[in-house]
């Protein structure tokens, strides 16, 4: 069975100690989008990097939603079970142990819902202003997972109160959680890059 069920990149590891890495872009990325990003948090790491399915006035996105902030949750289930299912088929064919989701954005959001309704497929997750996913996620054991969310204390699109609802769902789900609000919007900033190299280097 091939991981055909998305459009792709892979990189082989050139590190095989380190754990792979599943890259989920934000809205109008794609599967080339953050492969640079991948490289420099974990230089080495195998790196898997799907673009999302759904489309938005001609934007690429892992789930549909309703309105900026709106997720339609019926979409994003579906779309967080075609995702596993992805990398589940992506494991096999490649050989790879359970990745670490890198997700920015819309990415984020749907590695938060991945965790949350199939905590079995990723190892851990670096969720860059990520949103709650689900407004009634299910009780879900994530088993000490280690997860780290960075928030950006002036993003108009995520509340700070949102973002670390967000941390304590998933604290209490079992994960073992690390949130920070660094100064800044909604973009990424090179203090991301260094909070996310060095959490995943421990």
């Amino acid at each position: 069975m091939s991981p055909a069920s998305f459009i792709h990149r892979y990189e082989p590891a050139a590190a095989p100690d380190r754990a792979p890495l599943l890259l989920l872009h934000g809205t109008g990325g794609d599967e080339t989008d953050l492969i640079p990003l991948g490289r420099a948090l974990s230089p080495g790491a195998a790196l898997l990097s799907p673009r999302g399915p759904v489309l938005e006035n001609g934007m690429p996105r892992f789930f549909r939603r309703l309105a900026e902030g709106v997720f339609d949750e019926a979409d994003l289930r579906r779309r967080a079970a075609d995702l596993a299912g992805f990398v589940r088929e992506a494991r096999a064919s490649y050989g790879l142990a359970a990745p670490v989701a890198v997700g920015f954005s819309n990415g984020a959001n749907i590695a938060a819902a991945v965790l949350l309704l199939h905590p079995e497929v990723l190892a851990g997750a670096v969720l860059l202003r990520a949103m709650v996913p689900l407004a009634e996620p299910p009780a879900a054991d994530l088993g000490g997972k280690p997860v780290l969310i960075l928030s950006g204390r002036s993003d108009p699109i995520v509340p700070a109160a949102n973002a670390a609802r967000l941390a304590g769902m998933l604290a209490e789900a079992g994960s073992s959680v690390t949130h920070e609000v660094l100064p800044g919007g909604h973009g990424l900033m090179q203090a991301d890059l260094v909070r996310a190299q060095a959490w995943l280097a421990r």
